[in-house]
């Protein structure tokens, strides 16, 4: 029976190395999907980043224009540049963690299990792991205008024996990502319980 696939992130050679140091594959396994959050969800940070950039020459302007002879008082102007390179520091660095929270948060669907790795600012990571054949259902929501426009949204995976549940964070096209899940479960099923009974025997 052939399968349908959803569009998907492409499997560069760095992404591939990535998936390599999170996952053991099994013999049988085979990557389906590799899904991130869209990417409009990371857009506020870097707007915001760019304000940021922006704030020291809207703020020296401002200094210059109420305070002309401020800059040529030394020790004003050495405690401008000190506080500028530390304001543009930390505007670095907090652009870096949310880059990385983004980059980092991954869901990988085989089509043997689900793998959930959520990474929490720059030293902390999560992974979870849930076996196709246990789930029991998959819901997919999309609310507000953007997702609506944009078609993105969360999917919640629910399973009835474990305490595990999974849920992809605005990731691009749910409904269909929901019916391939759903798919994906089934066929796993089938062949679990194939195995099961070719043990049994």
């Amino acid at each position: 029976m052939k399968m349908f696939r959803v569009p998907k992130m492409k499997l560069t050679l760095i992404s591939l190395m990535d998936i390599a140091r999170f996952i053991k594959k099994k013999s049988y396994e085979k990557i389906e999907l590799v899904l991130r959050r869209h990417v409009i969800t990371f857009l506020a940070h870097v707007f915001l980043f760019a304000l940021l950039m922006l704030a020291p020459v809207i703020f020296y302007f401002i200094l210059k224009n109420l305070f002309p002879g401020i800059f040529e008082m030394e020790i004003i102007y050495i405690f401008l540049v000190l506080g500028t390179s530390i304001f543009y520091m930390t505007a670095y660095l907090l652009f870096f963690v949310h880059f990385l929270d983004y980059y980092l948060d991954l869901w990988i669907v085989t089509n043997d299990r689900i793998i959930d790795i959520e990474q929490f600012g720059l030293f902390s990571r999560t992974i979870s792991e849930l076996d196709l054949f246990r789930i029991q259902d998959v819901t997919s929501n999309v609310h507000g205008f953007f997702p609506t426009m944009l078609n993105y949204g969360n999917i919640h995976v629910k399973t009835a024996s474990s305490n595990i549940d999974i849920v992809f964070r605005n990731v691009r096209d749910p409904n269909t990502i929901r019916e391939q899940l759903i798919k994906l479960s089934d066929e796993d099923r089938k062949f679990h319980y194939k195995q099961d009974k070719d043990e049994n025997q």
